[in-house]
């Protein structure tokens, strides 16, 4: 060595910090890249990454340029966060969601669903909801992994996914969890307490909400069974290009468009950029996109939505087509209608009733038509609608909220009076209201005050109205609108067929002589139920309560009174049997009495026991006595109804049903 080549050898300034945790994190990424085996990518700047909200380690990507532009490598989940704020009765709607997740049929055995929490396999949900009772929020989610029918047991991977949280979030999570079998992928439902393990507010960023819980379940699934290869990923995006709903596709194309919506399937990857010219050829091929030459394409402005709207009625078509097969009734049944939205009264019989959205707990009803086609219609939320067994027979009523003249008067009399109704101004502004048409003023103000909808009610009976009622009031109806779209009412729990000889009214009477009765084709349902009427007139016509010659019936004044009586008759011999009482008639015009207790059925007509030390009496049943169950009451029978007063009355006057 040349003195030239000479050195001495200093010591600098030690690595900085900053650059010490660069190399830190970059370890780090490899680690996870190399035992996730590739994960979705995308800008960096818009993954989630635990370090945004101060928890957790980066979840960054090193993957090949094939595996960012395949999109996941790893296995799919899906999860849904919604925060629900819990207000001062809002444990009321947390009781009511927790009874709603472990109802019946949810397990793989069709069994209620079990509870469960961090460390015990069946959780105790009365004691979950005395913690939750001061709580300002609730999160309530919904995991689903994509391969999860492939878990024997979901409790281990929903542990796992919380215990992850629990570190990312720095605290130590209340929760309870059902897992769900009865839809077509698995899934599991959370309720999360929104306070951290020091008793305050749990605050989760939306990063975290929109991606977090997403990625650390896509991770465990991956780790718990396995990356998907890039044959199985390649197969899948060759899937998707004929697809009539959003797919992963999709998605980078509107990544990539331009300002104008422009965009071309140029891309450095062959197989990536034929699936893209195939896919654009399709959308433009739907309408969705337009050939501007050279290779460019302008996508539609609703693309999206459009695309999504096209994705659920191909899930709707699939789930129709799998409940016909089941029943063998699908090459007999090939008119199918999806009801968006339903504008006529329909009757038919209940096939099947399922969930469409877990999230916000909206049903549908795929209905067997008198019409001769399958219809499914959308129903609303669960809890608005009675249950509907499957072989029921049901008419179906399309909801409106439109202003009411009930609305209109209220506002009427309450301007005139300082903003105050009651029963008695409004007589005395209008002497010809008679009590009880007032009083359905009283009970429509009853259901706007449940409805958070502007009015107060005070001890005296009497309303204080704003003076915009008549607009909240509408308001009101159209969020009820949102969840009870359409009415359902049950007609008959017994098939067609077994109604050709009961000795009570029955629907199939009712809908031959309505006038505007919906049309009864003879090809599916129609044809059974043109079939029972026929039966039906003859048997009617044999107890001289019909005439007719085979092609048209009249009915005999009296008839229905008549089956009526009988079926009221019929009903309350098994139940003198049964109680050891004596039946009283109710009586129109006549005072009744007595414990409301429960609701008893005859064919086509619901009645209220109301039973004494040693009577009863049967009274038409209406939906609000559900409430009044177990309570003393009494009234005077009129024609249209009865007027009530209860041992517990609500302050105000009393309540007409």
């Amino acid at each position: 060595m040349s003195e030239d080549d000479e050195f001495t050898p200093k010591s600098g300034k030690g690595a900085g910090t900053k650059d010490a945790g660069r190399l830190r994190k970059y370890g780090a990424r490899v680690l996870v890249a190399a035992r996730l085996a590739g994960r979705k990518t995308g800008v960096m700047a818009k993954r989630f990454d635990g370090s945004r909200i101060g928890r957790g380690a980066s979840m960054g990507r090193l993957l090949s340029s094939r595996d960012r532009l395949a999109g996941f490598r790893g296995r799919r989940a899906v999860v849904k966060t919604r925060l629900v704020r819990l207000g001062p009765k809002g444990i009321g709607t947390a009781k009511a969601h927790l009874r709603y997740i472990q109802r019946d049929g949810v397990t793989r055995e069709g069994a209620p669903g079990e509870l469960y929490g961090r460390d015990v396999d069946q959780a105790d949900g009365a004691s979950f909801l005395e913690r939750s009772a001061g709580d300002r929020h609730q999160f309530r989610l919904i995991v689903s992994a994509e391969d999860g029918a492939e878990y024997p047991d979901l409790k281990p991977f929903i542990r796992r996914l919380m215990s992850q949280a629990e570190t990312d979030l720095g605290t130590k999570l209340d929760w309870v969890a059902v897992d769900h079998f009865n839809t077509e992928r698995a899934h599991t439902h959370l309720m999360l307490r929104g306070v951290d393990d020091k008793g305050d507010n749990l605050i989760i960023a939306p990063e975290y909400i929109a991606h977090g819980f997403r990625e650390r379940a896509a991770a465990i699934v991956t780790l718990d069974l396995g990356p998907r290869t890039t044959q199985e990923i390649e197969a899948r995006l060759r899937h998707d290009v004929e697809q009539e709903r959003l797919t992963a596709i999709d998605r980078r194309l509107l990544r990539r468009m331009d300002t104008d919506r422009v965009v071309t399937a140029a891309d450095r990857d062959p197989f990536q950029q034929s699936i893209a010219a195939g896919r654009l050829r399709r959308l433009g091929s739907m309408g969705l996109a337009k050939d501007l030459g050279s290779g460019r394409w302008r996508l539609d402005g609703g693309l999206e939505e459009t695309l999504r709207r096209m994705g659920e009625r191909g899930d709707i078509i699939r789930t129709m087509q799998r409940e016909l097969t089941a029943r063998k009734l699908a090459s007999e049944r090939p008119d199918r209608v999806i009801e968006t939205e339903l504008r006529q009264p329909l009757i038919g019989r209940v096939l099947h009733r399922g969930l469409i959205d877990e999230e916000r707990d909206r049903h549908f009803l795929l209905i067997d038509g008198i019409d001769g086609r399958v219809h499914h219609v959308l129903i609303g939320r669960g809890d608005a609608t009675e249950a509907t067994p499957e072989g029921s027979v049901v008419r179906i009523v399309p909801q409106s909220a439109a202003p009411r003249d009930v609305d209109r008067r209220i506002a009427e009399v309450a301007e005139a009076h300082g903003g105050r109704y009651s029963v008695q101004l409004h007589r005395t502004g209008d002497p010809r209201a008679s009590a009880s048409f007032a009083e359905t003023h009283v009970r429509r103000l009853e259901a706007l005050r449940r409805g958070r909808a502007g009015v107060e009610r005070h001890e005296d009976g009497s309303w204080t109205i704003r003076a915009d009622h008549a607009e909240r009031a509408l308001a009101h109806d159209q969020r009820q609108l949102r969840d009870r779209p359409v009415d359902v009412e049950i007609l008959s729990r017994k098939p067609v067929e077994q109604l050709t000889r009961v000795d009570a009214p029955t629907w199939l009477e009712r809908t031959m002589l309505a006038p505007s009765s919906a049309p009864v084709r003879d090809s599916g349902y129609g044809r059974e139920v043109r079939q029972a009427w026929a039966q039906r007139a003859r048997w009617l016509i044999e107890q001289d309560l019909a005439t007719g010659d085979g092609q048209a019936l009249a009915l005999r004044p009296q008839a229905i009174d008549t089956l009526e009586r009988r079926a009221v008759n019929w009903l309350a011999t098994g139940l003198e049997r049964d109680l050891g009482k004596t039946f009283v008639p109710a009586r129109t015009g006549e005072a009744v009495s007595g414990v409301i207790s429960r609701r008893v059925d005859v064919e086509g007509s619901p009645f209220a026991l109301l039973e004494r030390a040693h009577e009863f009496s049967l009274v038409p049943w209406r939906p609000v006595l559900e409430r009044q169950i177990g309570k003393s009451a009494s009234g005077i029978v009129r024609a249209d109804g009865i007027s009530w007063t209860f041992s517990r009355p609500r302050a105000g006057p009393n309540w007409e049903v």
